[in-house]
């Protein structure tokens, strides 16, 4: 059997799923302490804004004063953020403690 093969029937034994009925198999255990903190006021000089673009769960949302607000809560935890990010100091990212953040389970 050579990879491809493999490949072909591990992917048959999932489910065909839309994307919302694929994100209702994740659990998100949220901390009470936040595992990334956006500083909106250093976000206010940002010309970019990659971190909006960037985000895959779409959790970046601009202020009419020019900063960001941010919610962890349904956070992806990728990090795509927080490598996006041009402005020194705007994103402190770490991992969630034990037992908490994003769990993806078989549908």
């Amino acid at each position: 059997m050579s990879l491809l093969d493999d490949r072909a029937n591990t992917a048959a034994e999932w489910p065909t799923l839309s994307f919302e009925d694929r994100m209702a198999t994740v659990d998100f255990r949220v901390h009470e302490r936040a595992h990334i903190v956006v500083d909106g006021d250093a976000c206010r000089g940002c010309s970019t804004r990659a971190c909006i673009a960037a985000c895959p769960a779409n959790l970046f949302v601009p202020t009419a004063d020019g900063g960001i607000l941010f919610n962890y809560e349904q956070c992806f935890e990728c990090g795509t953020c927080y490598l996006a990010c041009n402005t020194e100091g705007a994103i402190h990212w770490s991992y969630p403690e034990g037992g908490h953040g994003v769990v993806f389970r078989r549908a």
